[in-house]
Formats: structure tokens, sequence, C-alpha cells
């Protein structure tokens, strides 16, 4: 990956509506040599799709918790079991397995302190835990910055 297919990654981070022609304009390239990069960059898996941020707030989404879970289960069995509950709860914005005193540490976002704590039953009710500690999000400082390339 050269300096302008990182120029194209930020550009698209910052602007994925941009037209090929506007893309290109702005890192440097004709149309084609544009195409033919953002190509490859797709075929590589680099570039894995192209989404739009959300407000949160904006559609309802006031609260943020973190969730960390401990659990005494590690076999393969349990974790398809419990990648299937997560995966299951659209509120679940973000679900990683962790080193560390805790397992996992999931995102969760949801109307208010009532709809977490329907989301945080419904967790607990589809998969056995050891340990569920929250942390609720006072502000997002920085949420959803692009990759420094």
């Amino acid at each position: 990956m050269d300096q302008i297919d990182k120029a194209i990654l930020r550009t698209l981070q910052n602007d994925a509506s941009l037209s090929q022609r506007e893309l290109a304009d702005k890192v440097g390239l004709s149309q084609n040599a544009c195409w033919r990069r953002l190509h490859q960059l797709r075929a590589e898996g680099v570039i894995q799709g192209e989404t739009i941020r959300l407000s949160q707030e904006a559609i309802g989404l006031g609260v943020t918790v973190f969730v960390m879970v401990r659990t005494r289960y590690h076999s393969r069995e349990w974790l398809g079991q419990f990648r299937e509950a997560i995966l299951s709860i659209p509120h679940i914005v973000d679900f990683h397995r962790l080193a560390g005193d805790y397992d996992y540490m999931l995102k969760i976002v949801a109307k208010d302190m009532n709809a977490f704590d329907t989301i945080y039953q419904t967790l607990i009710g589809k998969v056995e835990l050891d340990t569920v500690t929250s942390y609720l999000s006072m502000e997002a400082i920085a949420n959803n910055r692009d990759m420094p390339v």
C-alpha cells in the first residue's frame, strides 16, 4: 500500500459518498487509475464495505453502556453459543474478546436505562455468564474515529 492508496482511504473515510471523479480529483489521479486502485483495495479486503454514521442521539439511543463479561467457559462450542446470542441482540454494536481480567467487552446502545435493563436481561437469559459488570458512558469524547492510515 503506497501513499496514494492511503490518501484514497483517508478521503473515503472522511466522505464515502464522493463520486469516483471527485475522489480521483482529491487524490490527484485519473478516474481509471483511481478505479483500479479502489478495485484492488476491495479485492484485498482493505475496504470491507461502505456505510454511513448515524447520530446515536438523533435516532433515540441516548445511553451507551460498556459491559465487561467474565466466564468460566472457554470451549469453541460455548463461544459459538455466546457469539450467536450476542449477534441476535441488535443493540450490542461492538463485541470484543479480550486478554486480561475480563474475557469479553460489549458496547450496548439503548434508549434509556430501562431499555438497557431489558437488553441486559435478554443477554443473561440467553447464555450462562460468570461475572457481568456494566459501565455507563457519561460522554463520547471520541467515537467512531477514522482508521489511522
